[in-house]
């Protein structure tokens, strides 16, 4: 069979065997560490405390535990995750979109990236000084509201707060020791492995519920079959999205430089349907639980109201206002990262230009105007996407295996697997080895990033 061939020649490509084998032990750190509970935190009444909570944490504290594997949940000394180094990342990110000192180090090559990734690892410290003490507080804050006595002194607060920010710094060195000596994408990967993680759980509660005989049985096993297509088509669409692109052909111009000839052949700009990612729906959920927040301070019942509409994750005016949000993001998103200007100038400069149109603002105009077609049905689709888990939890699926219907979750899967693939396609291909697929192409994300 092909894909056992497929195997045996990945094994045989000592480079590639050593880079798998490596990041499967990484992982297997990674994970051991999610179930190593905090220094003075009793398991036992974290248990409870779970057992004693009828709706554990949805909304933001639900995605972030779905990040880190599990880990918020159950106290880890890896809770806090790699949340705070994406943090840390988007911010640096959009530093170098307004700032001329973060440009130039953007330009600088090699040399500018590690100044930046400096800054990141930086500002990565100073979140998880923040976010420790939070995280630390509202533990304790649970404790409280199940009533279980759990007091966390000065003291312990600092001690935890060092362990959780130690544990985070711990999980970037893996991941980018899985970059350098593994397969790759390493941040990435750690996220794929922490939603992964929660995926098998997910699934076996949702079939149990679904058995007959079960007391929260709906619909039976007919109803869980048309959940694993619906989720494989959901998914089908996801790839669709991170791989789509426009093709743009440009021409480039012949130039003789001493006695060698350059240009003459005609390439193409990639423009991605979908340019922006899933940053649309961070920045767009990180809007929505301000609602959230505000009830919680709204005094009058009709304040308390109004925040409550847009508090409802599965009521109709949050996923409207959620839709319509991420659609503007991706559209403000692409057009801070997408720069036709930049690219026509580019091109203008290597004696390339774009059949039938003239170098320079108009080429600039041309590519902003397929950027902007492209982008609509792109960001609509992402749209949609992000409120798959609503409709998901509407049609009677639990709100644990919901998750994997759309949003975050399933854009970075979806990504990182492409991106996995790609390595281990172009390892394979170098050794002159069949790929895995029939046509040797799988395309993965341009940007490199699953955030």
């Amino acid at each position: 069979m092909r894909f056992v061939q497929t195997i045996k020649n990945i094994w045989t490509i000592e480079e590639l065997r050593n880079r798998l084998v490596l990041t499967f032990l990484l992982v297997v750190v990674y994970r051991l560490g999610c179930y190593i509970v905090l220094p003075g935190v009793d398991p036992q009444l974290l248990k409870a405390m779970h057992s004693a909570a009828e709706n554990q944490a949805s909304g933001l504290m639900q995605l972030l535990d779905m990040f880190s594997g599990g880990a918020f949940s159950q106290a880890s000394i890896f809770a806090l995750g790699i949340m705070p180094y994406i943090t840390a990342s988007i911010v640096i990110q959009l530093l170098g979109m307004v700032l001329p000192s973060f440009q130039k180090m953007q330009r600088e090559g090699e040399s500018g990236r590690q100044k930046l990734n400096q800054y990141t690892r930086y500002l990565t410290v100073l979140i998880l000084l923040v976010q420790g003490p939070a995280y630390l507080f509202n533990l304790q804050h649970q404790f409280r509201a199940a009533h279980i006595d759990f007091e966390l002194g000065w003291f312990l607060a600092i001690m935890l707060t060092v362990i959780l920010a130690a544990g985070s710094m711990f999980i970037m060195w893996l991941g980018e020791r899985i970059t350098d000596r593994g397969i790759g994408n390493g941040i990435s990967f750690i996220i794929l492995v922490g939603i992964i993680a929660r995926l098998p759980e997910a699934l076996f509660y949702e079939f149990i519920a679904r058995t007959p005989g079960s007391a929260e049985t709906q619909g039976g096993l007919i109803m869980f079959i048309v959940e694993l297509i619906l989720l494989f088509a959901v998914t089908a669409g996801a790839v669709l999205l991170v791989q789509g692109t426009r093709k743009v052909p440009v021409q480039y111009a012949k130039r003789i430089v001493g006695n060698r000839q350059y240009g003459g052949a005609r390439q193409y700009i990639p423009l991605k349907v979908n340019a922006a990612g899933v940053m649309p729906i961070i920045f767009a959920q990180a809007i929505m639980f301000i609602p959230l927040t505000l009830a919680g301070y709204s005094t009058s019942e009709s304040g308390r109201g109004f925040f409550a509409a847009f508090t409802d994750i599965n009521g109709f005016w949050y996923n409207f206002v959620y839709f319509v949000m991420i659609v503007a993001f991706t559209y403000f998103y692409t057009a801070i990262t997408v720069r036709p200007t930049q690219m026509a100038e580019d091109m203008k400069r290597n004696n390339g230009f774009i059949p039938g149109v003239k170098p320079g603002k108009a080429t600039a105009h041309y590519l902003d105007t397929i950027m902007s077609r492209i982008t609509l049905p792109g960001s609509l689709f992402l749209g949609i996407v992000a409120i798959m888990p609503a409709f998901a939890r509407i049609l009677g699926i639990s709100n644990n295996f919901a998750q994997f219907f759309g949003g975050t979750s399933l854009l970075i899967m979806v990504g990182v697997v492409l991106d996995t693939l790609q390595q281990i396609e172009s390892h394979l291909m170098m050794h002159h080895y069949d790929g895995l697929m029939k046509d040797g192409k799988i395309k993965g994300r341009t940007t490199g990033s699953a955030y």
